[in-house]
C-alpha cells in the first residue's frame, strides 16, 4: 500500500509540471510574434525618421517662398507701371 500512495502523490506533481510547461510554452508561443512584430515596427520607425527629416531637408526652401511671392508682387506692379507708361 505504501508503493501505492507514493505513486498517487508523485502523479500530483507530474501533472502539476506538465501543466506548469504547457502553460509556460503558450505564453512563449504568444509573446515571441508580439516581440518580433515590435522588433519590425522598430525598425520602420527608424526608416520613417529617417524619411521624415530627409523631408525637412527637401522643402527647406518653402520657407522662402512669401518673400519670393513679395518680390513677384513688386516685379508685376513695375510691368504695370511700365505697360501704362508705353501706353498699352
Amino acid at each position: 500500500m505504501t508503493v501505492l500512495a507514493a505513486d498517487a502523490s508523485n502523479t500530483g506533481w507530474v501533472i502539476g509540471y506538465t501543466i506548469g510547461i504547457v502553460v509556460v510554452l503558450v505564453v512563449v508561443a504568444l509573446v515571441v510574434p508580439i516581440l518580433l512584430l515590435a522588433r519590425k515596427i522598430g525598425e520602420q520607425a527608424t526608416a520613417i525618421d529617417e524619411s521624415l527629416k530627409q523631408s525637412v531637408v527637401n522643402t527647406a526652401g518653402l520657407a522662402d517662398l512669401k518673400t519670393t511671392i513679395g518680390h513677384v508682387g513688386v516685379i508685376i506692379a513695375g510691368l504695370k507701371r511700365g505697360r501704362a507708361r508705353l501706353g498699352g
